[in-house]
This record gives C-alpha cells, sequence and structure tokens, in this order.
C-alpha cells in the first residue's frame, strides 16, 4: 500500500469546490462541487460489489486504453520522455466511472523516484470531443510549473499561450490552480480546492449522497457554462482537424458541439 494514502482503501476522497473565472474577452464566472479520488494506480481501491457501480478505475478512461494498466501505461508515456519511473510511487488524482459514466477533466499524477524524490508531475486533460493530451512537467518546491497550451480544450481560446500550473502533491487540503497566459493578460484561471477524507464505505456513500451522478453532472455544468457563452456572443475558434483518441467507455461523454465548452 502507498504509505501516502492510509485507510481502509488506501485511497483518499476530496470534496472539491472547483472555480473557473474569464475575464477576455468578456467576464464569466462559475463554480460547482464534486468529489475527486487520489489513488495508486498500482493498486486502485478494491470495494465491495455493492458499492462498485459507484466507482470504478478504468485504463480504458485513460489515454493507454483497456489493453494496459494504469501504471503501466503512465510509466510507458514516461519512458518516451526519458524518464524511468522504476519502482517508483505514484499518486493519481482522478474521477472515478460512476454508475457507467466517467469525464475527467483533468487528471494529476504525482511520481516519486524509489528513494522517494519527486520526479515529475504529469497533467492529463480531457475535453469534450473525445480527445486528450499529458503535459509532463516539473515543478519547482511548491508545486509550480510552466508549459505551453498544445491542446484544443474551449471554442473560445486558440491553441495558443502558456499554462502557469500550481499543482502541489495532496495532503490535508488540495489546493491546484491553472492559469491561461496570452499576449495581453490572462484571460482564465481555474481552481481547485477540497479537504482529505480516508476512502471507505461511509465516506463513498456520503459523497455520492452530496454530489449525486457527480461526473454527468460536471460534463453538463460544462455544457451549460459554454452554452451560455455562446449566447453572449463570445467567438468561436475552429478545432484543429485532428482524430480524437477512439473511445472504449460504457456510456461516455458524447463529443461536444462547439458551443458547449467553458474549459481553457
Amino acid at each position: 500500500m502507498n504509505p501516502a494514502l492510509p485507510g481502509p482503501w488506501g485511497a483518499a476522497l476530496y470534496e472539491c469546490r472547483i472555480t473557473h473565472v474569464r475575464t477576455a474577452p468578456l467576464r464569466h464566472a462559475f463554480r460547482h462541487r464534486t468529489y475527486l479520488w487520489l489513488i495508486d494506480p498500482d493498486r486502485p481501491p478494491r470495494l465491495p460489489r455493492v458499492l462498485r457501480p459507484l466507482a470504478r478505475f478504468r485504463a480504458a478512461d485513460h489515454p493507454g486504453g483497456p489493453a494496459a494498466g494504469l501504471r503501466a501505461d503512465l510509466a510507458r508515456h514516461l519512458a518516451a520522455h526519458g524518464i524511468d519511473l522504476g519502482t517508483g510511487q505514484v499518486l493519481m488524482l482522478t474521477q472515478a466511472r460512476s454508475l457507467g459514466h466517467v469525464f475527467n477533466p483533468l487528471t494529476v499524477y504525482w511520481c516519486r523516484d524509489a528513494d522517494g524524490r519527486p520526479l515529475c508531475t504529469v497533467a492529463e486533460v480531457h475535453n469534450t470531443y473525445g480527445g486528450h493530451h499529458r503535459y509532463l512537467l516539473h515543478p519547482d518546491a511548491d508545486g509550480r510549473a510552466e508549459t505551453a497550451k498544445e491542446f484544443y480544450v474551449s471554442p473560445f481560446f486558440p491553441v495558443d499561450g502558456r499554462y502557469r500550473m500550481t499543482l502541489p502533491e495532496p495532503a490535508e487540503r488540495l489546493d491546484l490552480s491553472i492559469r491561461l497566459d496570452r499576449d495581453g493578460g490572462s484571460p482564465f484561471l481555474a481552481t481547485v480546492h477540497g479537504r482529505r477524507t480516508p476512502a471507505g464505505p461511509r465516506a463513498l456513500l456520503r459523497a455520492a449522497a452530496r454530489h449525486p451522478l457527480s461526473t454527468l453532472a460536471v460534463s453538463l455544468h460544462i455544457r451549460y457554462q459554454g452554452i451560455r457563452l455562446y449566447l453572449r456572443g463570445l467567438p468561436v475558434h475552429p478545432r484543429p482537424q485532428t482524430r480524437p483518441a477512439p473511445r472504449t467507455t460504457e456510456t461516455d461523454v458524447r463529443p461536444a458541439s462547439p458551443e458547449e465548452v467553458s474549459a481553457p
């Protein structure tokens, strides 16, 4: 078991407040609440059968596809960039598949080497078109890193500018932020704040009751906010003509129309 994840299931839950703030060309802000899992991808939680519909962790819901395990796929991705994960430890912050549905706008992996030293952080971004992209980061001691934007997420921003990410490894508190910098300013900021609870039957049932159909609610909320922006006349930037990764899921989010997305 990963020593950073004590508890009956070797995992943690974070009930979160997620905030998006746009400042240009229109000002728009919203927040919603959900819950996220912090797990060891090498040993995902083994839930009792009766609770499994509430949380499943499938490699098919991430870039490697069903043939790869969660950790094996991450290790292969790092190796392609010259990083040997070896026997190092990984923490993975993500949404679980719940009641047959999953949508992971952001999954974060914190990687340490075999001696416990920070190795790298990976920010895995999914959009509602079925695409995904991984940003390989080498944060400073405070979890801060900068990287060029390389992936189309929202029709309201082109693929340019830079992200300033603050992604410290979570402990009792979860405090993440992603800021988009473009010429002339910083038009977008997203934050995630949450408090830790050891994952177990009571904690999961409580979180599921407070946030029913949580992954579906997140994707619907994104669409609703995107439609609001579209109706306010926010210009749309065409989506690059690339083929999305194939989906191998049960009842995933359908591809969105351009006005449906409000992430950066």
